[in-house]
């Protein structure tokens, strides 16, 4: 499949999508998307075309992208009343960047390729950065063929594009990735508040450990937002709460303790119970605040 003015379908313009979507658009690819809500200005500028439903979509293009927030929204964007298995034909390519079950996903591929069509999973991990500069690193999970077709539509929107391996394969390296970001944004944000707590200026504190072991993209991005106190999404915590459910079920099913992962979902929880379930997922500091009548920033006593 060249890359030269594909057709490519992309349902879901949100905080990543619109940006991964622009991408593509500036490769000079033809775009049709559709969306909740308006389309965003930007991508109007780049002259996509909106569809009305996502059948529409993919009666359009050649590969069709869902980046959409949950399993039932891929799900209902794939097989609900005007979704996109009404509007497939044979040899289209769907490509999933959501993040969700891996059962499902095995699941709606199938499905889809009972149409006659390829499926691959490539959940996403970057945030909003890896989304604005086409950083991202894409987790697929597909047959090696239909990989090798899609890959150079990847490199656009990301730099550490894997197979990890058959369908549902991604999804799983996606579940292991937010494992590991939530325990990673607990442990920042508990060496912060304790550095500040104990009178060192926490900015000062984040730069000496960004030359050292501790060092991480999450220190570096997240434990900026921390001290500045920045928490407009990013990704939002409701989103990392969804991920982390996924882990802790599944962990159920395997007979698997992960009992940091518990910890950090209760920390979500509480940012939620605060009125933050739309904060950034930085905004887990703010539980250990509560917890410890504390915030970066406030003089110790």
């Amino acid at each position: 499949m060249s890359t030269q003015s594909l057709k490519i379908g992309f349902i879901g313009l949100g905080i990543m999508g619109t940006p991964m979507a622009g991408h593509l658009a500036a490769a000079g690819h033809k775009l049709f998307v559709n969306t909740i809500g308006k389309t965003p200005e930007a991508l109007e500028k780049a002259g996509v075309t909106r569809c009305a439903t996502n059948k529409e979509v993919a009666q359009s293009a050649e590969i069709i992208i869902t980046m959409v927030p949950d399993t039932p929204d891929v799900g209902k964007a794939l097989f609900g009343e005007g979704g996109v298995a009404e509007g497939l034909s044979k040899g289209k390519v769907v490509v999933d960047m959501s993040s969700i079950s891996p059962v499902e996903t095995k699941e709606y591929a199938k499905k889809i390729e009972e149409l006659g069509c390829d499926y691959i999973d490539a959940p996403v991990s970057g945030g909003d950065v890896g989304a604005k500069n086409a950083a991202l690193s894409i987790m697929c999970g597909g047959k090696q063929a239909v990989f090798d077709r899609v890959k150079p539509v990847f490199e656009l929107m990301g730099k550490n594009i894997t197979l990890v391996g058959g369908i549902g394969d991604g999804q799983t390296a996606k579940v292991a990735n937010q494992i590991v970001v939530a325990l990673t944004i607990n442990a920042v944000a508990e060496g912060l508040l304790f550095a500040a707590k104990a009178g060192a200026d926490a900015a000062k504190v984040r730069q000496a450990l960004m030359g050292g072991l501790a060092t991480s993209r999450i220190l570096d991005i997240l434990g900026e937002r921390m001290i500045k106190r920045t928490f407009d999404p990013g990704f939002r915590i409701a989103l990392h709460q969804k991920d982390l459910n996924l882990a802790l079920t599944a962990a159920r099913q395997l007979g698997l303790a992960l009992p940091a992962t518990g910890t950090a979902q209760q920390l979500f929880s509480g940012c939620v119970a605060n009125g933050g379930a739309a904060w950034d997922h930085s905004g887990m500091v703010r539980a250990l605040e509560k917890l410890s009548n504390f915030e970066i920033g406030q003089k110790a006593g």
